[in-house]
């Protein structure tokens, strides 16, 4: 993983990294790119706007990309191992809450960094076959350690989902919830500027997942869970308060 890649994730200053003379131009690109796309929207952002961020000629930009979709696409990759590192299970012992909260957590800083891929992500998938693909296997793997997630929240007592069935159906809930949770925003907020979207308000998305959690906590957990989530929990336009205000038993 490019350390560009997790300087952004773990929120690291953006310019002191750009201004690292000892950072190859080949990421200094990707991380401009990465920065102007989250910023401006990717369809705002040409190689010729990303080549004067960085001062570089757009013939240097094309030596180490042909187009814009690879630049994309390798944006993508760095993305893509940034998610499996950090939904990796340890094996030698069990899960606690504080494992639940940093998943959470460091998927929802995931999307805060590389958010312009989900704003259009169905445009970007139409648009580059090899991205299409790619993200077809990430999502089935991201499902399958999910699932394991929560086998292994089961075998610590935390929640009781033993059907293979039942945790494969609140896994890709859980799924639907963080993916589309930014288009979710992006329409509640119709109106105002896409750069206007807050990380604190992106995180309120945990709400929702530890709701879906609810039903199956064991009731040595269920009060902590529930602190835990009213951390999170969302304040939206008057027309959408309604969403995940459900009593609590």
């Amino acid at each position: 993983m490019a350390d560009w890649a997790i300087s952004m994730a773990f929120g690291w200053s953006q310019i002191t990294t750009i201004a690292d003379e000892s950072m190859k131009t080949r990421d200094k690109i990707l991380l401009s790119s990465l920065e102007l796309f989250n910023e401006r929207g990717e369809r705002n952002v040409t190689t010729n706007h990303i080549a004067a961020h960085l001062a570089i000629s757009p013939g240097n930009l094309y030596y180490h990309f042909r187009n814009k979709s690879d630049i994309i696409y390798e944006i993508f990759l760095e993305y893509e191992k940034l998610v499996d590192y950090y939904l990796t299970i340890p094996q030698d012992r069990a899960l606690t809450l504080d494992d639940l909260t940093f998943y959470l957590e460091s998927v929802f800083d995931g999307l805060w960094s590389y958010r312009f891929f989900h704003r259009d992500l169905e445009y970007l998938l139409d648009t580059d076959p090899r991205l299409r693909k790619d993200y077809r296997e990430f999502t089935n793997r991201c499902l399958a350690a999910i699932q394991e997630i929560f086998w292994k929240l089961t075998e610590a007592g935390i929640i009781e989902l033993t059907s293979e069935d039942l945790r494969s159906a609140v896994s890709l809930n859980v799924w639907l919830v963080v993916t589309n949770w930014m288009a979710f925003l992006k329409t509640a907020h119709a109106g105002d500027e896409p750069a206007s979207l807050t990380l604190t308000e992106l995180k309120q998305g945990i709400y929702q997942v530890l709701t879906i959690q609810l039903p199956y906590l064991t009731p040595e957990y269920r009060e902590q869970v529930v602190a835990l989530r009213e951390r999170y929990r969302p304040s939206l336009p008057q027309s959408c308060e309604l969403v995940g205000r459900e009593k609590v038993g």
